[in-house]
């Protein structure tokens, strides 16, 4: 066998540089680099070994590894996760960071990046395996555990964990950590922490370990049996609802959800990863479901019957905290690749499979039998929509007040987008109404982070989606966008798209540190901050809950009474912070003509050329103006006992809300005592 004399970092960066990602999806082959380039920030855990291996491939092979500048560790995972959700996972990038608080600060991407099922690769630095100097500088001390260091932190939040304390186990470490970067089932962050001196340390390493070597994503077909079980049931529904997830996307299914809808008339709505899965204003689009979802699909699903979940991890705000579905026989037939997410809803027919090739068994299946939901549900669904549709035209007619509503500025940035430009967000007030109002016609045009809901996502994950969108066009990312197919040169014949990241100003405090790497690198990144001078978000929610938008402003604090709620606003000027930061700003100024004036900005900042670096547009905007009400629910618990009467008031709305909440579909909740579930069993 022969081998080759490496540092471990050296071994570590040179396999990951041969690692590709095979994946068939209706027999046509895309084979990709897995990892495409590594994020880091260098400290004494890694600049000598990471680091070390990382300039020393950029100088003796520039393209074996391309290595990117970050500015917060955090940060470098969401960039990592971003690119990874473009990519529909086939692709993400290693993020390295040094001992303590550089690795710890990556938990929340960590974190992220599990919780919404996305590969990202994350080589935090460790103490010394030896103990030779202990304790070194940042080391964490448990006179319980002396065997435990900040990256144990990563366990519980990660789909995979190890530690090399050994050279010798680095083959091991790194083959696991790819198989569940590459399984759709199991991925989520894979964490491989590397002690600073191992990853210094020799180490012969064979060279059929540094081979090219390739990892296919497994597409499992559905048991015939159960492909005939979701069809009696479906076939006996009389108001069948199909709930779209972000695993049609993952699936490249979005073309067969369609037939599958159009061969049976059944509508369609979608949870936030899910949005694109169907033009908005296809027939059979009722658009988003739940507590941020339309009036149609809420008031459609209130109703079924029967409802197919497919590739939905049936969030609380999918199933309005599970007040949805009223229907007392209601029946779910659940898609999915994960045994986890196809069992929830106590379904009655789990399909555990690809969801492509679920729906295309089960199209075929349905339509050799001749089921379709029939005129009456045709005709509601076109009366459900028309009326939502109105609601959202209304919401976007420009008001010509000088501080615009969100409803306004939402649809003056949805005009002047492109089809395939693709809109970023995460959290606040935002991420809700756009799910409920953005018009999406394309598959990528969509990428909002709510599985986590994570503030300061925003700007960082958009960089990542705009390096997929750079690569998608350069033929070196396969996206399988549904406007230029699944091959790996899609988008080589036109100019690649733009992505727009939407943020409030409470996330973009959070972390706006990556539009520097966005400045180093001339990446062309579309930033529309809003401005509203607090967290809007959760003022509106604070307001609901009777708690009077308490420590949501950004005020002055009132010494006398201990207060930010009342004084005057603090003069923070975020156009001239991103400005100082190498950011092109465009402000736009309150003013009647506002709205025209923010869609020619976007138009303008749109019409830049790539490599001419990120462009911020500034507007400022009214947080007491709500977005249309989805006629839905969610459930955050309010106080029993107050002195408030906003608060007792608030209480007795949550109660009523809570008698229609179903813990187990099935079981309709009983009838007319206004009691809620917890009273009922004490």
């Amino acid at each position: 066998m022969t081998t080759r004399e490496m540092s471990v970092a050296q071994a570590t960066v040179e396999f990951l540089a041969n690692q590709r990602t095979v994946d068939i999806v209706d027999g046509e082959r895309v084979e990709v680099r897995t990892i495409p380039g590594t994020h880091g920030i260098f400290g004494h855990g890694n600049v000598a070994g990471v680091g070390q291996a990382l300039k020393q491939a950029q100088a003796l092979a520039p393209g074996l590894m391309p290595y990117h500048q970050g500015r917060n560790e955090q940060g470098l995972v969401h960039q990592a996760v971003g690119y990874a959700r473009h990519t529909r996972r086939r692709q993400t990038y290693a993020v390295t960071a040094s001992i303590g608080p550089g690795s710890t600060n990556m938990v929340t991407g960590a974190a992220l990046a599990t919780t919404n099922r996305l590969p990202a690769l994350l080589l935090p630095s460790d103490e010394f395996a030896t103990r030779a100097p202990d304790p070194v500088l940042q080391q964490l001390e448990l006179p319980h555990a002396y065997d435990v260091s900040c990256a144990d932190v990563f366990r519980p939040i990660s789909r995979f964990f190890d530690r090399v304390s050994r050279p010798e186990q680095l083959c091991s470490s790194l083959l696991h950590g790819m198989r569940v970067l590459t399984d759709p089932a199991e991925t989520g962050a894979v964490t491989i922490s590397l002690p600073q001196d191992v990853q210094a340390e020799r180490i012969e390493v064979p060279e059929e370990f540094l081979a090219p070597r390739q990892w296919r994503i497994r597409r499992p077909e559905p048991e015939e049996s159960d492909i005939a079980d979701a069809v009696e049931v479906i076939r006996s529904a009389r108001r069948p609802l199909i709930v779209a997830g972000g695993g049609v996307h993952y699936a490249f299914a979005e073309e067969k959800l369609r037939a599958l809808a159009e061969a049976t008339g059944t509508p369609v709505t979608y949870t936030q990863a899910g949005v694109g899965v169907m033009d908005w204003d296809h027939p059979l689009c009722l658009g988003a479901i739940g507590s941020t979802g339309s009036t149609a699909s809420n008031a459609y699903a209130a109703d079924a019957d029967v409802v197919i979940g497919v590739g939905t991890r049936w969030e609380d705000f999918t199933t309005a905290s599970m007040t949805a579905f009223q229907h007392a026989e209601v029946r779910f037939v659940t898609i999915n690749i994960t045994g986890l997410d196809a069992q929830k809803m106590g379904t009655s027919v789990p399909v555990i499979a690809d969801a492509g090739k679920a729906l295309t068994a089960l199209t075929a299946a349905l339509s050799s039998v001749g089921h379709h939901a029939g005129e009456q549900v045709a005709e509601t669904v076109r009366a459900q929509k028309a009326r939502w549709d109105g609601i959202v035209d209304e919401a976007f007619t420009t008001r010509n007040q000088p501080l615009p509503a969100q409803d306004e500025i939402i649809g003056a940035v949805n005009a002047a987008m492109d089809d395939r430009d693709t809109v970023v967000c995460a959290a606040g007030s935002l991420p809700g109404d756009l799910h409920k109002m953005w018009r999406v016609k394309d598959a990528h045009g969509y990428h909002v982070e709510y599985a986590y809901s994570c503030m300061g996502y925003e700007i960082a994950g958009g960089l990542g989606v705009k390096r997929a969108a750079l690569a998608e066009a350069a033929g070196t990312a396969a996206t399988g966008s549904t406007t230029a197919g699944p091959a790996s040169d899609a988008g080589a014949d036109d100019d690649g798209r733009d992505v727009v990241v939407m943020v409030g100003d409470g996330s973009y405090l959070m972390m706006h540190t990556e539009l520097v790497t966005a400045v180093a690198e001339g990446i062309k990144l579309i930033v529309v901050l809003i401005q509203n001078h607090g967290y809007a978000s959760i003022g509106a929610l604070s307001e609901s809950l009777g708690s009077q938008r308490f420590g949501t402003k950004y005020r002055y604090l009132d010494e006398e009474t201990r207060s930010f709620d009342e004084g005057s606003a603090l003069p923070v000027d975020l156009a001239t912070n991103a400005e100082s930061l190498g950011v092109d700003v465009i402000r736009v100024d309150r003013g009647a003509d506002v709205i025209d004036r923010l869609q020619d900005a976007v138009a303008e900042a749109k019409a830049r050329e790539e490599g001419s670096g990120p462009v911020l547009v500034h507007v400022e905007s009214t947080p007491f103006i709500d977005a249309p009400d989805s006629e839905s629910w969610w459930d955050v618990p309010v106080t029993g006992v107050s002195a408030l009467d906003s608060t007792q008031q608030a209480h007795r709305t949550y109660s009523q809300h809570k008698s229609r909440q179903r813990r187990l579909l099935g079981a309709a909740p009983a009838a007319g005592d206004g009691t809620t579930d917890h009273e009922r069993i004490h």
